[in-house]
């Protein structure tokens, strides 16, 4: 027979054998959501740290890719001809600046590189000249080393930089450049105005990238600014002191000597 127990306030309780073989009776609803909800709790961060971190280097392999992702060259031309016209430009100026006059060089594109691919022996093995060396010598008595790079500056460009091309649109010049890191061939593509600012060259950049890797404008105006403003380049961009302006007009290099 089931036992009957009386607790305190009259009311009577049945308990059958079987619950008096199974002892006290817990709500099973509130024991399972007690132990759960740590375990289920820990999964969801887990899981959140597992895709910001896989998204990270998701994100650092892209950059990778495209900083190392080598950009096609522009398409421009380089001719011996070509190349002999500018040094016939160069003597035609030097003449007229020696006789006191005021002359203008002109360069297209296709004559700018093949002066660059004649002049700039970059990672070959002869001897590399300076765009300075055709350049008319200076009129007020300063010295050529004054105005050209010194063998440590020539030897660092070959060794880092192996190719060079440049393009002129309107008057925007845009700077196609292959360097090495490491052994690693990477591209560099500068646009941007060119001219000159109380002797020296200026460049105001408008756009650029590392391999296809766009560089942020504040990024690049900042980078340009600290490279044009250092003590130490800025020697290196100082223009010979006959030439009193240069700039890109109409697809061309335009310096003007006096």
């Amino acid at each position: 027979m089931p036992n009957i127990a009386t607790p305190p306030g009259g009311n009577s309780v049945i308990n059958s054998p079987t619950d008096l073989a199974h002892g006290p009776q817990t709500p099973s609803g509130t024991l399972n959501s007690t132990s759960s909800s740590t375990p289920t709790g820990h999964s969801t961060l887990v899981m959140i740290f597992r895709m910001i971190r896989w998204t990270v280097y998701a994100c650092a392999l892209i950059l990778l890719i495209l900083l190392l992702h080598k950009t096609s060259p522009p398409p421009v031309r380089a001719t011996p001809e070509a190349a002999a016209r500018v040094e016939q430009k160069f003597q035609d100026v030097q003449q007229a600046v020696a006789q006191g006059q005021p002359a203008t060089l002109r360069m297209d594109e296709t004559e700018l590189n093949s002066y660059l691919a004649s002049h700039l022996d970059i990672g070959g093995g002869g001897k590399l000249a300076s765009m300075t060396n055709a350049a008319p010598s200076s009129t007020s008595g300063s010295t050529a080393s004054d105005e050209q790079p010194s063998g440590d500056d020539v030897e660092q460009m070959r060794s880092n930089v192996k190719d060079v091309k440049v393009q002129l649109i309107d008057d925007h010049v845009r700077a196609y450049v292959v360097f090495d890191v490491h052994g690693k061939e990477m591209t560099l593509e500068l646009e941007g105005r060119l001219g000159a600012d109380n002797g020296f060259l200026r460049f105001d950049p408008v756009s650029g990238q590392i391999g296809s890797l766009p560089i942020p404008q504040s990024t690049l105006e900042a980078a340009v600014r600290k490279m044009m403003d250092s003590p130490e380049n800025r020697d290196k961009l100082k223009l010979p002191s006959d030439i009193s302006d240069l700039k890109i007009e109409n697809g061309e290099v335009v310096a003007t000597y006096q």
